[in-house]
């Protein structure tokens, strides 16, 4: 017998439950995230974005997407390869993301300036190289905003030698409002349905929108990209991109 619980108006109707709740829930916490960007970015720094499996999905809603900022960066594990020299193949290893060490070497091959402002999604908080970054992003004076589900990170162990999670290391926690395992339909003894990457796009954009809202209020003109799919796109990206050479990149 089919679950009547799983179907897909039932997740719509709890992913927008989930998205009403963590819109209201971390107001607060974008405000204050959002505060650090905007100094960051005064400061001449950029936005530096993370995130490893799916919690990628983070980053990439930070950096390089039309209507976001155009000083951001994306940091992933494939960087590794494409900046530090080692073989393709080292990204099959199994379980790369729980090796402290990937962090530490992230961090030296970004090369970030000392204003740059760190945004790290992790569900669970607790992988090694999330962990290591974090460590690294906080011994260099960096703020850290970090984005993870505090009813799953609080419920885990961390795979780091210091013990630590995520969430433990940041200046502002946004609480991505996921449940234990992330899935939110039950299944008849398993969950289905994953709901973070939708509360994690929620979150990113509403810290966008009140980087946007300060830099307006304050009379300053906001460094935003247009679609690189209408005509004036390219000519006006290239030329906000040119303020930042060398320090974002932007992979196909």
């Amino acid at each position: 017998m089919p679950n009547p619980g799983v179907s897909a108006p039932a997740f719509a109707a709890a992913a927008e439950e989930a998205v009403r709740r963590v819109a209201t829930s971390q107001a607060g916490a974008v405000s204050k995230a959002a505060g650090h960007l905007v100094e960051g970015l005064r400061a001449g720094g950029v936005v530096q974005a993370f995130g490893t499996g799916h919690s990628q999905a983070l980053a990439m809603e930070i950096s390089g997407r039309a209507g976001g900022l155009v000083p951001t960066n994306m940091i992933a594990i494939r960087d590794l390869v494409l900046l530090g020299g080692e073989p393709p193949g080292v990204l099959f290893t199994d379980y790369l993301e729980r090796d402290p060490a990937v962090g530490r070497r992230l961090y030296d091959l970004t090369g970030p300036h000392p204003a740059d402002v760190f945004v790290m999604a992790s569900n669970s908080g607790g992988n090694g190289s999330v962990v290591e970054l974090a460590h690294a992003v906080k011994e260099h004076g960096h703020p850290l905003v970090a984005v993870t589900s505090m009813a799953h990170t609080s419920r885990v162990t961390s795979r780091h030698p210091s013990g630590l999670r995520l969430f433990e290391l940041a200046d502002v926690v946004l609480d991505n409002g996921a449940p234990y395992g992330d899935a939110v339909l039950d299944a008849g003894g398993t969950a289905v349905c994953a709901v973070s990457s939708i509360t994690a796009a929620l979150l990113a954009q509403m810290v966008v929108a009140e980087v946007v809202r300060t830099m307006l209020a304050a009379g300053e003109t906001p460094p935003v990209y247009l679609s690189a799919n209408v005509p004036e796109g390219d000519a006006h990206n290239s030329a906000l991109e040119a303020r930042y050479a060398g320090r974002i990149r932007r992979p196909a």
